[in-house]
């Protein structure tokens, strides 16, 4: 229960920093994004696109506290089996990364994004996923 709580306040403080980019919002928004060892960005998401990454997040951060048995509301077996294996695997492949700007085995480390990415962003995900698959093996 301790861990699924954990859990979903990690995932509704991120969504709730995504939110706060839609709203025009700066903090932690220019370190979030990979670069080139130019400076120049790899992605320039829309607010649009951080509107649905922060709706995202708050639904895991939803699904985590169902999961806690906090409260009692059913959802289908299958979205709690399915989804509790999901969104662990998500963000393993996101610590992992891509090769190049992302994860723990990029290229490109000394932009910004690439040492804030080694010290807290993959780390983070890499948590994510391990506490995830512990909830989802001792449930």
């Amino acid at each position: 229960m301790i861990l699924s709580i954990l859990l979903s306040i990690v995932f509704i403080i991120l969504g709730i920093i995504h939110f706060n980019w839609v709203i025009g919002g700066k903090f932690g928004f220019s370190e979030s994004l990979p670069t080139k060892e130019t400076g120049e960005r790899v992605m320039n998401p829309k607010k649009i696109d951080s509107a649905i990454v922060g709706f995202g997040l708050t639904v895991f951060g939803l699904f985590y506290f169902l999961k806690s048995g906090l409260i009692n509301f059913n959802l289908p077996q299958q979205v709690m089996k399915y989804g509790g294996w999901i969104i662990p695997a998500i963000f393993l492949l996101r610590a992992i990364g891509e090769f190049k700007y992302i994860g723990f085995f990029k290229k490109i480390k000394e932009t910004d994004f690439g040492k804030w990415d080694t010290k807290l962003f993959s780390p983070l995900c890499l948590v994510i996923g391990i506490i995830g698959i512990i909830i989802q093996v001792i449930k």
